[in-house]
C-alpha cells in the first residue's frame, strides 16, 4: 500500500517511477503484479479528440465609459452574456453569425466557437463586438475592439463533459450518406467511425473511479487543471465486461484549467461537414499506483475493451436501443471489422498517436517533479444512470 503523500514526496525528490498506460502492460508481464505495484508509482493515461461539451469563461475588463454587455460576439461567434457586466461564456459548438449551416446540405461549418478558442490560446487577435441597452452606471451601449488572450483578466476553460469512458462505433446501414458528429458515414455499412484512445484512455484505466474523482489533477492542453464535477450525462450504471470495463459510454469528466497556460498544439477547432463545429482537446490524467488492485486496472488492453456498433441512420437518432454487435478496440485499430457479415473499414476520430504523446509529456513532467498528484475530494458517483428528456404537456407527471 502507498499513499498520495508518499508518492508526491518521491515526485518532489525526482525519484518516482512513472510509466504510460501503454508501457505498464509489458512491465507487469515481465515483473509480475506484486513487484510492479511495489516499484511503479504513477501510470499516465491520455486522450485526444473532439470534445463538443467544452468552452470558456472570459472576463474582458471594464471600458471607459462602462458597458453592461447584454449581447457579444468574438469574430462573429455569439457569446453567452447572461452573467456579470463584462463576463461571457464561449461555447465550442457555437456557429458563426449567419453561418448557412445545413441550408446548403451538407454544410461546411468552416468557423465557430472551437476555432475562436484555438485562436485565443494561440495568442492571435480576435474582434469583440458588444451591445447593451445602457444604464445609469453602465451608460455605454456599443463597443468594437480587438484583443488577444493577454488582454483578458481571465480566460478559464470550463468543460461540462470531456473524456467519455467508452463510446459508440458509428456505422450507416441506410441507403444514403449521412453526416454526423462521428464524421461522414457511407451507406450500406461501407465504413465505421470510432473515437477513443482505448487502452490509453483515462477512465478505461480506472473503471470504477477509484483514483479519478472530483479534485483530481489533470493535464488539460498543457495546463494543470482538475476535475471539478462529474461530467454531464455521467452514467456508472451500465453494462460492463468481466474486467469491470464499461461496454458503452458510461462515465465522463467535467474539467477546468487556465487557458493562458495552455499550448495551442493541443487545442484545435474542428469542422464537421453536415454537422457543425467542435473543439479537439488533449487530456492527460495520472493514476497513482496505491496498490496491486489499482495497478491491475491499468493493464487493460485494447483486446479487452469492447464498444457497441450503432446504426446512425436509424437506431441512434431514434434511440431504439439496438446495437449491431460489439467489437474490441484491437479489432477497430486493425483497420477493419465485421458487421452483419460484411468487412467494414474503420477510422478513428480521435488520435492515438497524440494521446500517447500526451501520456509521455505528462510522464516527463512528473519525472521532473513539476506535476504533483492530488487525491479526490469526492468520489464520482456509483449506481447512477442518465435520464432521458420526455416530451409532454404542462403539468403532466
Amino acid at each position: 500500500m502507498k499513499t498520495y503523500e508518499e508518492i508526491n514526496r518521491k515526485i518532489e525528490a525526482k525519484k518516482a517511477v512513472v510509466l504510460t498506460a501503454e508501457e505498464i502492460i509489458q512491465y507487469v508481464e515481465k515483473k509480475g503484479l506484486e513487484q510492479a505495484a511495489d516499484e511503479v508509482d504513477v501510470v499516465t493515461t491520455a486522450t485526444f479528440g473532439p470534445m463538443c461539451s467544452s468552452g470558456c469563461f472570459l472576463n474582458f475588463g471594464h471600458s471607459t465609459p462602462r458597458i453592461r454587455i447584454t449581447e457579444a460576439w468574438l469574430d462573429d461567434v455569439l457569446l453567452y452574456s447572461g452573467i456579470a457586466a463584462v463576463d461571457a461564456y464561449l461555447g465550442a459548438t457555437q456557429l458563426r453569425h449567419n453561418d448557412p449551416a445545413n441550408m446548403d446540405y451538407p454544410g461546411t461549418f468552416k468557423f465557430g466557437g472551437g476555432h475562436v478558442i484555438e485562436k485565443l490560446v494561440a495568442g492571435e487577435q480576435v474582434q469583440l463586438f458588444a451591445l447593451s441597452y445602457g444604464t445609469d452606471d453602465y451608460p455605454r451601449r456599443e463597443l468594437r475592439t480587438y484583443l488577444t488572450i493577454h488582454d483578458l483578466n481571465q480566460a478559464i476553460m470550463v468543460n461540462p463533459r470531456n473524456c467519455y469512458q467508452n463510446y459508440n462505433v458509428a456505422v450507416n446501414a441506410g441507403e444514403r450518406p449521412i453526416y454526423t458528429y462521428m464524421g461522414m458515414l457511407k451507406p450500406g455499412l461501407k465504413n465505421a467511425s470510432y473515437s477513443s484512445a482505448g487502452q490509453l484512455s483515462p477512465l478505461l484505466n480506472d473503471p470504477y473511479y477509484e483514483t479519478i474523482g472530483i479534485g483530481t489533477a489533470v493535464w488539460l492542453a498543457g495546463a494543470r487543471g482538475h476535475v471539478y464535477a462529474e461530467g454531464t450525462q455521467f452514467t456508472s450504471l451500465c453494462e460492463r465486461g468481466p474486467n469491470d470495463v464499461p461496454m458503452e459510454g458510461a462515465g465522463t469528466l467535467a474539467l477546468t484549467a487556465d487557458m493562458k497556460k495552455m499550448k495551442s498544439h493541443w487545442v484545435r477547432g474542428v469542422s464537421l461537414v453536415g454537422y457543425g463545429v467542435s473543439l479537439a482537446l488533449g487530456v492527460g490524467v495520472p493514476i497513482p499506483i496505491l496498490n496491486p488492485h489499482i495497478l491491475k486496472r491499468t493493464t487493460v488492453r485494447d483486446s479487452e475493451i469492447f464498444a457497441p456498433i450503432i446504426d446512425y441512420s436509424e437506431d441512434y437518432p431514434q434511440r431504439t436501443g439496438k446495437t449491431l454487435g460489439r467489437v474490441s478496440y484491437a479489432e477497430l485499430k486493425s483497420g477493419e471489422i465485421t458487421v452483419q457479415g460484411k468487412q467494414v473499414p474503420t477510422a478513428s476520430l480521435s488520435s492515438y498517436a497524440y494521446a500517447l504523446e500526451i501520456a509521455e509529456l505528462l510522464k516527463e513532467e512528473i519525472l521532473r517533479g513539476e506535476f504533483l498528484l492530488s487525491p479526490p475530494l469526492e468520489r464520482l458517483p456509483l449506481g447512477k444512470s442518465s435520464k432521458s428528456l420526455e416530451i409532454r404537456g404542462r403539468n403532466n407527471s
